[in-house]
């Protein structure tokens, strides 16, 4: 073995890390300012809209969500109608669960049953849209972090560090969700 190229190959190796790594620290700083810009992040009195399925863009009422799951992505729209989907970081899993089987601080953020959290994952940052109908529960479709959304979506199985960030909701005219709060926790995940 040519002992320059294992050399170069451990410097190329070393570089590309270092790189890589550099990288990953400027998407977060860059997600992170993009969810901070007003215009991007949800807003209180933001509309919540149907994302990915026949009923793309639609707004989204309480009562047209299936009882106890599974959930259904979504981003904030604005009063005037504008969707704040310039951010990832607004995508939002959204469910409709008995009241009474949320746990207290989830109970006081849901609307008509209806509970909204961050719909990306807190290990590294890959969509929540998988659901476990055996245990009612929302799961990365990376990783299989598995969140429980009628108790704060915390972490009962995989490698995520920490629950979803929810978004507080209340119902607006018609039983349209809307945000009622900021995320209640930064959103993303340790490597963005």
């Amino acid at each position: 073995m040519d002992e320059t190229k294992g050399l170069s190959r451990r410097a190329l190796c070393a570089g590309c890390a270092v790189w890589g790594g550099g990288i990953g620290a400027f998407f977060h700083r860059a997600a992170a300012e993009d969810l901070a810009e007003d215009e991007k992040a949800p807003q209180v009195g933001d509309r919540l809209v149907y994302l990915g399925t026949e009923r793309n863009g639609q707004i989204i009422r309480a009562e047209d969500l299936p009882l106890g799951g599974p959930q259904v992505q979504a981003y904030p729209q604005s009063p005037g109608g504008v969707t704040r989907d310039g951010s990832r970081l607004n995508l939002l899993a959204v469910l409709r669960l008995d009241p009474a089987s949320l746990g207290g601080e989830t109970a006081q953020r849901a609307a008509g049953g209806a509970v909204a959290y961050s719909a990306v994952c807190t290990h590294q940052s890959c969509p929540v849209n998988a659901w476990s109908e055996e245990k009612k529960m929302m799961v990365c479709s990376c990783h299989g972090s598995t969140y429980d959304p009628r108790h704060g979506a915390v972490v009962v199985f995989g490698p995520a560090p920490r629950p979803l960030p929810a978004l507080p909701l209340r119902l607006g005219a018609g039983g349209v969700l809307e945000v009622a709060g900021p995320f209640t926790d930064q959103v993303g995940g340790e490597q963005m």
